[in-house]
């Protein structure tokens, strides 16, 4: 398996303390724990698993099974964008005829916690990406309760706060506006929202990883393969109830495991 970049190496640390640069330099530091994994599973509980060893029904949104559910898929009735072959949900967005990437969510409920996911780029696809975050629609003020993702593109992760960035209706509209007239943002704006979101380098392959997207507090980490890779302090990661853990997928993955755990 290829190794992936280390920011910093936390292997003597069970848990650790250090400012985090991101596009700017934080007010006050960020935990940082050698492990999420044995975090989540030490102090959290269990609950939701999934390793789709079943048969799906149909293309609907509710067509998964075991309590997932679409955003999308009803937009494309007869294009099936979710198959379940030999335990593994293999995602193929219809994001040019839906109109959107596929959003394929499950129940969560935690402040703190996290989910811990087996993935694979199959390289079916040109430029494969996956998203994957907490979502909560019974928050007014947020565009379709967006909260916060993490998004891993070819060659960098992003960590990113919505709920008080570029999802907040107040700012969304603002900057729309800019957009709407293919003008730079205003330096205040932008600074705002470079501040909510942090990225780090990675190299993506077609190999099998096991990533951890954890919250707690105000902070949000993601490891790979047992390695830190990426952490960012922001507001909206400390959001009180992170009600769905989602996926937005715009062409293809696999995911083999899904668990999701409460720590508080």
């Amino acid at each position: 398996m290829r190794s992936l970049p280390r920011l910093l190496n936390f292997a003597s640390f069970p848990t650790v303390v250090l400012a985090v640069w991101g596009s700017a330099l934080l007010a006050s530091p960020v935990i940082l724990r050698a492990d999420d994994r044995a975090w989540l599973e030490e102090n959290g509980e269990l609950i939701f698993h999934d390793a789709f060893e079943r048969e799906e029904t149909g293309n609907l949104a509710a067509a998964i099974g075991n309590g997932w559910n679409s955003a999308t898929a009803d937009r494309v009735p007869n294009l099936k964008q979710a198959d379940l072959e030999d335990g593994i949900l293999k995602i193929d967005s219809a994001t040019k005829e839906a109109g959107h990437s596929a959003h394929i969510h499950h129940e969560a409920g935690f402040r703190d916690g996290g989910v811990i996911v087996r993935f694979r780029f199959p390289g079916l696809s040109e430029r494969e990406t996956l998203k994957l975050g907490f979502v909560d629609r019974e928050t007014p003020g947020i565009h379709a309760g967006h909260l916060c993702y993490a998004l891993l593109e070819p060659e960098r992760i992003t960590l990113m706060d919505w709920k008080t960035g570029v999802m907040n209706l107040d700012i969304r509209k603002r900057r729309q506006t800019y957009l709407d007239r293919k003008e730079a943002l205003p330096p205040d704006l932008a600074e705002l929202l470079a501040g909510k979101q942090v990225a780090v380098p990675w190299k993506a392959d077609t190999e099998w990883h096991e990533l951890v997207l954890v919250t707690e507090g105000d902070a949000m980490r993601l490891s790979l393969d047992g390695e830190p890779v990426a952490r960012h302090r922001s507001p909206g990661f400390a959001h009180p109830v992170k009600r769905w853990f989602s996926f937005l997928v715009s062409s293809t993955v696999w995911i083999d495991d899904v668990k999701i755990y409460r720590v508080q």
